[in-house]
């Protein structure tokens, strides 16, 4: 009989560290968690605990604006996607109802004139930010800070990885390069305890679109991972301090499948307000998606493709559907 573990809870310090047996069993660790179904959680990383918890109380201070606040930065006002996201935006489970979470998408603080903006790539553009808030340059300069401190974070873990498949730890350097990512700020008010667990989500059944995802949780739990082998549902309880990491879409195929992203959800029955603060790292736009020295196995399965067109698809279908549902069923979210 199979019996189904969490995602193990992994120091990464090792990898810091000068001491070659650490580091060879963390790499081995993770190695084993990409192949089983790419999630693992770190503890023992470089961003400051002082950092991680002013990042979750600005965005408690965030969500708990007046709602016409929070409206008035509304990210369908911008077409690079930065701001605000409606409770019910988004369906990434077919067969549920529109996702029952709020969202505050931030990324790089982009001039009009950069090449990125001007040439339309995903999610790049100027920051907008709720100048409505009493402390908005106090969010401002934390999320800022943060921004920075997950992408050196996001460039570590990506050089563990690159070791799990006996590549030198600057493999991925030329991808990570001036590369596009998104921090995205989540509250899931509670569901109703006798809500249908097969209609209701705070986030449907999804895999991540992009190569690798940080997740950071507030005390709440609610996130689910699952295990294909047991057809079962593992909750990933909240640590404090430690970063959730899964690889996504983009990094399984340019594995050619021999790493897996792999299906979580929220559902949040706890009766207390959730939040998290997935940071999803996509990479540089521009830079080809091909099949990784030593995943080649019994051939290659998918065409070369940039990050941007391996990304850009599966996003807007993503919000696509929450449209279509709230039309046929005549939803005002």
């Amino acid at each position: 009989m199979t019996i189904a573990e969490a995602p193990p809870v992994l120091d990464f310090s090792s990898f810091y560290g000068s001491e070659e047996k650490a580091k060879t069993e963390l790499i081995e660790t993770i190695r084993n968690c990409c192949l089983r179904n790419g999630f693992f959680q770190i503890t023992g990383h470089n961003v400051p605990a002082k950092l991680q918890k002013s990042m979750l109380e600005c965005t408690k201070q965030l969500f708990a604006l007046p709602q016409e606040y929070k409206d008035a930065v509304l990210k369908d006002k911008n077409t690079w996607n930065r701001g605000y996201e409606k409770i019910g935006s988004q369906i990434l489970e077919v067969g549920t109802a529109p996702e029952l979470k709020e969202g505050y998408y931030i990324g790089e603080d982009l001039s009009t004139d950069h090449p990125y903006f001007v040439n339309k790539r995903l999610n790049s553009g100027p920051n907008v930010w709720p100048e409505n808030m009493p402390n908005v340059g106090e969010f401002k300069e934390t999320a800022t800070t943060y921004y920075k401190a997950m992408h050196a974070l996001a460039r570590d873990v990506l050089a563990a990885i690159a070791q799990t498949l006996d590549l030198e730890p600057t493999y991925f350097q030329e991808f990570t390069k001036d590369a596009i990512a998104t921090l995205r700020l989540l509250h899931y008010p509670p569901q109703a305890p006798d809500s249908d667990e097969k209609l209701s989500r705070g986030i449907g059944a999804h895999t991540d679109f992009g190569s690798v995802t940080l997740l950071l949780q507030g005390e709440v739990d609610g996130l689910q991972v699952y295990e294909k082998s047991t057809d079962e549902w593992l909750d990933v309880k909240p640590i404090e301090g430690a970063y959730v990491v899964n690889l996504g879409n983009a990094f399984m195929r340019w594995s050619n499948d021999k790493y897996v992203s792999n299906l979580h959800r929220v559902i949040n029955k706890s009766g207390q307000e959730r939040y998290s603060i997935p940071f999803f790292y996509s990479g540089n736009p521009d830079y080809v998606i091909k099949c990784l020295p030593g995943c080649v196995g019994e051939g290659v399965k998918y065409e070369p493709i940039t990050v941007e067109e391996a990304v850009r698809g599966a996003y807007l279908k993503s919000y696509g559907a929450a449209e279509v549902f709230k039309k046929e069923v005549g939803v005002a979210v």
